[in-house]
């Protein structure tokens, strides 16, 4: 696997840059996130380029057919982003005013937000504390006669658990949110095939990125067709099938509902092609840098790792979320060190926006502590010891710190 990532490694790499760090000293930055590309994905836009059909069209349907495939779905539908896949899953669905959707609070906000946009009101859940995936439980005891959709994001890449999801869903669609679990697996099949739809995103640093771009999964051929109208202003037939058709009045359609805008084009397509057929080498490197980074916090315990993968339950590992004691000086200390590292997310019902609703116990507890550290395939392993070696160099002055301050106080 790592001959099959070391041309994405050497210098050509449209990766490899030298950057300052935070404090001015020229030095490799180690980034949090980084798209993962190199000659092949210049080389297949530089393609459609020159074939001159840029917008939504034939590489569009070849990523769409060849998605599906790997996930093991009947039909795909290649949107601009997650978000309109999300908010695409909840208008099939025929959400609207006064129903209400459940998300977890710890997830991107467009998670919430799509379901304000269809004019419903998103009610939180609660996360489990070891993998931050929506609480089943706690899901339980907020479904109301008006719950009409429960969206289960598959956090860090980690799939929730689905059987227990489902157990308590009943006959509630569920949506699966597969922004961070693109290559993810629970019990031998993808993220993305274990809902009533699925919502995946491709922005920059997804495991699998065309820069921006999404898409929308389901089994049902009626559903798939209205949302590829829908995605396109309502309109019944793509430019491309109609400049496909000979017969006369080749120009005319219909426009059969009220819809936006939302479709892949083929440049974010044919980047998509050759990330597809890189995913599962670039999600093994992943699994090998959570590796690096777990056992090595386990043997000096100085962060709390996340859990492994299991049997039952493989990552795609977009995320490497750790817990940390003085999270803010620790980030603080490592960006002056030249590593860039994130926090994924504050809990979405503390925003002002959604009027800092009844309090979620498990996810406020654990927020001041959650860390993401950097993940990317383009991580050397030499990276991965700096990140680990600062960390716990961090820890170390802390402890000596304290001690010294102990030993003037008498204490």
């Amino acid at each position: 696997m790592k001959e099959l990532l070391q041309h994405y490694a050497t210098k050509e790499n449209v990766n490899d840059e030298n950057q300052p760090c935070a404090s001015g000293r020229e030095s490799r930055m180690i980034h949090l996130f980084r798209p993962y590309m190199g000659r092949e994905e210049i080389d297949a836009v530089g393609e459609v380029l020159t074939k001159g059909w840029i917008g939504l069209g034939p590489k569009t349907a070849e990523f769409e057919k060849a998605f599906a495939a790997y996930i093991g779905v009947q039909h795909m539908v290649g949107l601009n982003s997650c978000t309109s896949a999300l908010d695409l899953a909840l208008k099939l669905l025929c959400i609207n005013h006064g129903d209400e959707v459940i998300v977890p609070t710890i997830t991107f906000v467009s998670t919430a937000h799509a379901v304000a946009y269809n004019l419903a009101t998103p009610i939180f859940a609660d996360v489990r504390e070891d993998t931050l995936a929506i609480d089943p439980e706690d899901v339980r005891r907020k479904i109301t006669r008006r719950t009409k959709a429960i969206i289960a994001v598959h956090y860090a890449g980690r799939p929730c658990d689905m059987e227990a999801l489902r157990c308590v869903a009943g006959d509630i669609p569920i949506i699966e949110d597969a922004a961070h679990a693109c290559g993810a697996s629970w019990r031998g099949r993808r993220a993305g095939s274990l809902g009533d739809l699925a919502c995946f995103s491709f922005h920059a640093v997804k495991n699998l990125a065309m820069g921006d771009g999404g898409a929308l999964a389901c089994a049902d051929p009626t559903v798939a067709e209205r949302a590829q109208w829908l995605r396109w202003l309502g309109i019944d037939k793509g430019t491309w099938e109609r400049t496909r058709n000979s017969m006369g009045y080749w120009w005319e359609y219909a426009v059969r509902e009220i819809g936006l805008k939302c479709h892949m084009n083929d440049i974010q397509a044919t980047i998509g092609l050759v990330q597809l057929r890189k995913l599962e080498a670039m999600n093994a490197r992943r699994r090998e840098i959570a590796r690096m980074y777990t056992d090595a916090f386990r043997r000096s315990g100085v962060v709390q790792p996340p859990p492994d993968d299991t049997e039952e339950s493989m990552s795609s590992w977009h995320i490497y979320c750790v817990r940390a004691a003085m999270r803010d000086e620790l980030c603080m200390a490592l960006q002056e060190k030249g590593v860039t590292t994130g926090v994924h997310y504050k809990p979405i019902h503390l925003y002002n926006c959604y009027g800092n609703r009844p309090s979620l116990p498990i996810a406020e507890r654990v927020f001041p502590n959650i860390l993401s550290l950097p993940m990317h395939p383009g991580l050397t392993d030499e990276d991965v010891q700096t990140v680990i070696g600062e960390i716990e160099a961090f820890y170390r002055r802390k402890r000596a710190s304290v001690a010294r301050s102990l030993a003037r106080t008498g204490l």
